[in-house]
């Protein structure tokens, strides 16, 4: 190890425990306060809930635990996302929960709740994975009703959800522990079972306030809707428990007679760990997002027994291709190569650029891994596509075109890692969000854009000053840098890891250490749903 190893690593290693910080802060939720104030109600709070739940001493992962950072700071925030999601094991077998967090505005859904719940969705349609609800909120967060309730991608298409999982044959168990209020109530109905909490859970379209001013009718809420009214004679939930604790025995105990599913059948062998230390990341990876790197080197601290097959290694050498095993599954990775090489014309080649070579070695390489069931990891750090004559005479727009055919096409699974750069296209050809990735995660010094931050400032920048010069006003140096440096504090703090996070744009930022169990519970949770599609390029420019 070198002295400036040292530098990177202790750099990269005090941003990854400024995020720690901030997630700390975020999994307090609504406070201290607000937290005791749930216990003193003889309730858990959405973590511990958690915590009980999940098999102990077993692994587990939050997705989109910075949903709402630093957004709705004038309604007081919304931390998390108002709602717990984690993917771990109950009674053995693997799941999504869902916890409203009833401390973040009673369980109020924010704009961001909602997408954070068609999330946790997705990934159990996605992968046939059981989904449990733990159901303690309020109800749409009414100052910004007009952002969750009418749109297809907002409140409504939860229970459109829930009714087409129960089609597909994926267990949904809810339990309510709290408020389930007017549209939300519909949830654990269109569950395959529920259980209600006496005293602390109810359910009803609408609360005895409105009740009363709605048919003039005087009725309290548990009357209205507690367990007893539910268990005993509406017949809506199946269960009563006596509190928090029995209720997420129950769910236990019905998780625990589930029969076996069908395979998908990726292929894993006894799992062994990297002999390059993982954290060796945090040494490798540079301060400065334009600094160059071997990403082999990266590679070799993620899989395996530090062991890979790469595929056409003297051809397209901006992109490494290789066969690998992650914590024992077989693995196609597909990475961007950070350090500058040379093609086998002789060209020099820039570190993180798509050229024409690579991307056809990528589209070739997709497609065997379609045809032979491995799942596709893409290690992401890329400023997009190699721009100038050259590379437009040599059809860059084609070649790229097929490299995103491939990608949009493919029918194993995907996981995506973006380690620095996501930059423009780039970030499609290598499978960005839009390109349904069964996991996202970055890294805790992961930057996304449309372009770098110094193009992006000199673009805009001219841009300023021509509007500004057909007002007829003169632009000094000075006033130049003053606008430049207000382009670029707002134009990096939108490149963030965390704003990306923050709007779900990527499912986590994660410690580079524990890339091998997102990816490995990644495809044990993928290989629930077998593929029934083909793999199919369409139509391309040869």
């Amino acid at each position: 190890m070198d002295i400036e190893f040292n530098k990177r690593e202790d750099i990269n290693k005090l941003k990854y425990s400024d995020l720690k910080k901030i997630l700390s802060k975020i999994k307090m939720g609504g406070g201290e306060k607000a937290l005791q104030k749930q216990r003193d109600q003889g309730k858990m709070t959405a973590r511990e809930r958690l915590e009980y739940l999940f098999d102990k001493n077993t692994a587990s992962i939050e997705i989109g635990a910075f949903a709402g950072y630093e957004m709705y700071e004038e309604h007081g925030g919304c931390p998390a996302g108002g709602v717990v999601v984690m993917m771990g094991y109950v009674s053995g077998r693997q799941c999504i929960v869902v916890a409203n967090d009833a401390t973040v505005k009673a369980g109020a859904w924010f704009p961001i709740t909602g997408k954070k719940n068609l999330r946790a969705q997705e990934i159990a349609m996605e992968n046939r994975l059981p989904i449990i609800y733990l159901v303690d909120s309020a109800g749409v967060f009414l100052p910004m009703q007009d952002e969750i309730f009418p749109d297809k991608e907002m409140f409504g298409r939860i229970f459109r959800n829930n009714a087409k999982m129960s089609a597909l044959g994926i267990v949904q168990i809810s339990a309510i522990m709290g408020s389930c209020v007017a549209g939300g109530a519909y949830l654990p109905a269109m569950s395959d079972e529920a259980i209600i909490v006496d005293k602390t859970g109810s359910i009803f379209l609408a609360g005895s306030y409105l009740v009363k001013a709605a048919i003039g009718e005087n009725i309290d809420n548990e009357t209205l809707g507690g367990a007893t009214t539910h268990c005993e004679i509406s017949g809506v939930t199946d269960y009563k428990a006596k509190n928090d604790q029995d209720a997420l025995d129950r769910i236990k105990k019905i998780m625990k007679s589930l029969g076996d599913f069908e395979k998908a059948g990726f292929d894993r062998i006894e799992s062994a760990p990297p002999k390059e230390n993982p954290e060796n990341i945090f040494g490798i990876m540079p301060v400065n997002r334009s600094e160059q790197y071997d990403t082999l080197e990266i590679i070799k601290c993620l899989v395996d027994h530090s062991e890979y097959e790469e595929y056409k290694p003297d051809y397209g050498k901006s992109i490494i291709c290789c066969n690998a095993r992650v914590d024992g599954w077989s693995v196609g990775i597909v990475a961007n190569q950070r350090k500058m090489v040379k093609s086998g014309t002789g060209e020099l080649q820039f570190g993180g650029v798509i050229y024409s070579d690579s991307a056809d070695k990528a589209t070739r390489f997709i497609a065997n891994c379609n045809q032979r069931k491995i799942p596709l990891i893409f290690l992401q750090d890329v400023t997009g596509f190699m721009v100038g004559s050259k590379s437009e005479q040599g059809g860059i727009i084609k070649d790229g075109a097929k490299m995103v055919n491939a990608v949009s096409n493919s029918v194993v699974p995907k996981f995506t890692v973006i380690m620095g750069n996501s930059y423009g296209a780039g970030n499609y050809a290598m499978c960005g969000k839009a390109y349904d990735p069964r996991l996202i995660v970055a890294w805790p010094w992961a930057e996304l854009a449309v372009m770098g931050g110094s193009q992006a400032g000199k673009v805009l920048l001219q841009i300023q000053e021509s509007a500004l010069k057909k007002q007829g006003k003169e632009i000094t140096e000075e006033d130049r840098k003053e606008i430049l440096d207000k382009i670029l504090k707002d134009y990096t703090r939108q490149t963030q890891s965390t704003y990306a996070a923050a709007r779900l744009w990527t499912d986590a930022i994660i410690n580079p250490v524990e890339t091998r169990k997102w990816i490995s519970m990644g495809i044990e949770a993928a290989n629930h749903s077998p593929i029934t599609e083909k793999f199919n390029l369409g139509v391309i420019q040869v």
